[in-house]
């Protein structure tokens, strides 16, 4: 759809899940996630939805697909060595690169702009928090540190912030932080669940999802939590936006 919510376009038809989106730099392509072959795999197509193309095949799960800024690397979760741990590949599928190696879930990466590091969640310190690695998946360092889940870190397009969900004060919430995990700050404040923040290319506002309308629906606020605005309407779940890159 259309930034403002409009011109709301069907670009998958097809009876199996498919969820996840998250566009290329170039904003040509789109990666996501489906379980139409019977597992979930991370799939790429055009931005109109043509020239669907399976990317990983394996019999555990695949997903969570994030661009790298130069287009040519996709970073995604997979359950393949029987724990969720972060993976890199070409952006054709190929040379498979494991980053992460622990016990406990590595899941949901996403790029820094410049390239040179990835953040995401993990439940290796007993709950789920915020960490950052390089994009070799060395130097892995913890960003927040607190009793309730820290999850789905999106950084802001100059690098500066992290924005992410939190179950910190009683119910899930958008924050944002400096990129080394100070300045906490709370962006939503809502009975409802806010969830999946993504950055708008200028990093002047964030979507995001929530059900406080009584319905899964995607929103979108300006970076500091003002003017939240609701873009879509619908009886069915609208949910986990991805902002174009382009």
């Amino acid at each position: 759809m259309d930034a403002d919510g409009s011109n709301i376009t069907r670009l998958t038809n097809h009876p199996e899940y498919d969820s996840s989106p998250a566009w290329s730099p170039d904003g040509r392509r789109i990666a996501f996630h489906s379980e139409r072959d019977g597992n979930r795999e991370i799939y790429v197509m055009d931005a109109d939805g043509s020239n669907v193309t399976r990317l990983t095949n394996h019999p555990e799960w695949d997903g969570s697909p994030t661009w790298s800024p130069d287009g040519r690397r996709i970073a995604f979760s997979s359950y393949r060595d029987e724990n969720h741990e972060v993976y890199v590949m070409n952006a054709d599928g190929s040379n498979i690169t494991r980053l992460t190696n622990h016990p406990e879930s590595d899941v949901s990466p996403t790029w820094s702009p410049d390239g040179r590091r990835i953040a995401f969640s993990s439940y290796r310190d007993e709950n789920s928090d915020i960490y950052v690695m390089n994009a070799d998946g060395s130097n892995i360092t913890r960003l927040t540190n607190h009793p309730e889940s820290d999850w789905d870190p999106e950084w802001s397009p100059d690098g500066r912030r992290i924005a992410f969900c939190s179950y910190r004060d009683g119910n899930y919430e958008i924050y944002v932080m400096d990129a080394d995990g100070s300045n906490i700050t709370r962006l939503t404040n809502h009975p409802g669940t806010d969830v999946y923040p993504t950055w708008s290319p200028d990093g002047r506002h964030i979507a995001f999802e929530s059900p406080r309308d009584g319905n899964r629906e995607i929103y979108v606020m300006d970076a500091d939590g003002s003017n939240v605005t609701r873009l879509t309407n619908h009886l069915s779940i609208d949910w986990v936006p991805a902002w174009t890159a382009e």
